[in-house]
Parts: structure tokens; C-alpha cells; sequence
């Protein structure tokens, strides 16, 4: 069994920064690719962004240039460093072990003045 524990969300103004955390443990493996989702208020999960185990990465358009995922395989732990975040960037953030299809419990993402 894989567990996820994110953390890192919180209160940030508009144009502001996070880096949100992903720590796997169990059966994680650092092959696996990682993935990052969202769920905003009355809206369904939606992909963000994701890393294979040799670093190759993609992102939803409307984070590209914005948000960078990257991963140290020696901590076991993925990362999500969001910039120039957007009111509409509000959302609880997941991270998602892509081979097991486990997910966090989920860090809330608050951007508003």
C-alpha cells in the first residue's frame, strides 16, 4: 500500500507563490509517475500537472508557465511550485500516484486578497 500526505497549501494573495508537497511512503515506488490535481468548489478533480520517473513532465494549459512539478526520488517526494497564482487557482490540491491510482488526502489552496 502507497501513502500521500501533501501539504504546504494555505491563504496567498493574488500573483503570489506555494510550494505544495507530496511525501509518498509504503509500497511507493520512484519509478512511478506523479501527478498533481485539482478540485475546485462545485467542480469536478481536473489534471494539473505530472513527472515520470526520469523527469519528463506535462501540465494543463491553463497552469503552463506558471506551475512546475519536479520530484527527489531520494525523499520519495513530489513538488508543486505554483507562481503568479490566480484567484481561479482556488482549489484543494491532490497528489496522485499514477501506477497504484492513490491519492492524498488533498492541501487547500486558498488565492484571494
Amino acid at each position: 500500500q502507497v501513502q500521500l500526505v501533501e501539504s504546504g497549501g494555505g491563504l496567498v494573495q493574488p500573483g503570489g507563490s506555494l510550494r505544495l508537497s507530496c511525501a509518498a511512503s509504503g509500497r511507493f515506488s520512484s519509478i512511478n509517475t506523479m501527478g498533481w490535481y485539482r478540485q475546485a468548489p462545485g467542480a469536478e478533480r481536473e489534471f494539473v500537472a505530472s513527472i515520470s520517473s526520469g523527469g519528463s513532465t506535462n501540465y494543463a494549459d491553463s497552469v503552463k508557465g506558471r506551475f512546475t512539478i519536479s520530484r527527489d526520488n531520494a525523499k520519495n517526494t513530489v513538488y508543486l511550485r505554483m507562481n503568479s497564482l490566480k484567484p481561479e487557482d482556488t482549489a484543494v490540491y491532490y497528489c496522485k500516484d499514477m501506477y497504484f491510482a492513490v491519492w492524498g488526502q488533498g492541501t487547500l489552496v486558498t488565492v484571494s486578497s
